[in-house]
């Protein structure tokens, strides 16, 4: 008998096992809307051009070597990633209080960022202190701070179902009334996976009462210049924090901007109250990350460092940003107007107000199975489509079988 004979199988990860499904799936109308990765107009992969420039100039670059890295990850990768959060004029910067470590992906900066705070944040090893993350978010970011030792991750109102929007009062609210010293996880930009984000005026207040109230703000910025073409618009939050004096985390990702999905290329930045505590914090930080990864991996953090310190691969990478960016809006306009020319009961306004790779359609779970059994089109049992899944050839389909899965399905 096995020694691991009482193992329970896991559930599988569900936005992996969609892709599963729809490759199985023998339908010729088949569509792919689950997978969180951009996709071209042909339903391809797109490697951005300036990567592989820079992937080329690093291939013939005799001076690089497969030696370890620093156990904070490439020097040159963390400044200039930290930079396009905070921005080149950022005051933090200039007074040598933000400091950075290269993750594997931003769910690596997640990570590494929820170890430390178990460990030092609220007093040492302080496993009780709440974790709020919004309703609905991301589902790695309620395993991620569990597994990090947390034992009491709880949701804030965020998604108002009935009018397709951002539940502001019912956020202000939870802010209001959680513990002082609650630990808030929020999207920079780009909201996963309802693609609703606060205006700037919103954000002013959400800043205001977590000052006064004392609760740490960790952001999650895995779409900056993704979700508008712009990097610096899509970075107004996590600037406008800092401006306000929060000492703060911000894990980034760059598989989305750069689609280097499987270099797993990530930073988490951090903003500290001055250059002493930022000294101390990276030292444990190191610490943490000796016993999780040792150091990190080369190729994708100097790809994204050649790109951002050369101003004219920067202003390339620039441009194939926006190309994504705008085919995404190109699609949100194209399938809001061909559900009103279908007349589908309902509203469809909110596919065009919201933003970034993700849409949340509002279709409920007995809609989305229909969608998928008898339409053949894959996507999140919530209602999340990955708007990069369509295309010209295929979003007349798209728009056909949701207006067939409202009217048909209650």
């Amino acid at each position: 008998m096995s020694v691991f004979c009482e193992v329970p199988q896991a559930v599988p990860v569900a936005v992996f096992k969609l892709t599963q499904d729809f490759t199985n799936d023998k339908d010729p109308n088949k569509v792919n809307l689950g997978v969180g990765a951009y996709r071209t107009d042909e339903g391809q992969p797109w490697v951005l051009p300036v990567v592989k420039k820079v992937e080329k100039l690093i291939v013939h670059d005799d001076r690089l070597n497969h030696e370890y890295l620093p156990i904070l990850g490439l020097p040159e990768f963390r400044s200039s990633a930290s930079k396009i959060a905070l921005g080149d004029d950022s005051p933090a910067i200039h007074e040598s209080r933000v400091g950075a470590v290269q993750c594997l992906g931003g769910t690596g900066a997640l990570k590494i960022g929820a170890e430390f705070l178990r460990r030092f944040y609220n007093g040492n090893n302080n496993t009780k202190t709440p974790v709020y993350v919004s309703a609905p978010t991301w589902e790695n970011h309620n395993a991620v701070f569990a597994n990090a030792g947390f034992d009491d991750v709880r949701p804030y109102k965020y998604w108002d179902a009935k009018k397709r929007g951002l539940d502001l009062d019912g956020f202000l609210g939870d802010l209001e009334s959680c513990p002082e010293h609650s630990i808030f996880v929020l999207h920079a930009c780009a909201h996963n996976p309802t693609g609703t984000d606060p205006t700037q005026e919103q954000w002013m207040q959400i800043a205001e009462v977590m000052m006064r109230r004392k609760l740490f703000v960790f952001f999650d910025s895995a779409y900056q210049g993704f979700a508008s073409g712009c990097l610096d618009k899509d970075a107004w939050a996590v600037r406008y924090f800092v401006s306000m004096g929060f000492e703060m985390f911000c894990a980034q990702s760059f598989s989305k901007n750069f689609g280097l999905y499987n270099e797993r290329v990530g930073n988490l930045t951090i903003v500290a109250q001055d250059a002493d505590n930022l000294k101390r914090i990276l030292s444990q930080m190191e610490k943490i990350v000796r016993t999780t990864w040792s150091n990190p991996p080369s190729q994708g953090a100097r790809v994204v460092a050649v790109t951002l310190n050369t101003p004219e691969l920067f202003s390339e990478w620039k441009d194939n940003v926006k190309t994504m960016a705008d085919r995404v809006l190109l699609m949100r306009d194209q399938l809001q107007a061909k559900l009103q020319a279908l007349g589908t009961p309902g509203t469809w306004d909110h596919i065009t107000q919201q933003i970034g790779m993700f849409s949340f359609t509002g279709l409920n779970a007995q809609q989305v199975e229909y969608m998928i059994k008898e339409r053949h089109v894959y996507l999140m049992a919530s209602g999340r489509i990955n708007m990069c899944g369509l295309t010209t050839k295929n979003i007349s389909y798209v728009a056909e079988s949701i207006h067939e899965a409202v009217t048909r399905v209650q």
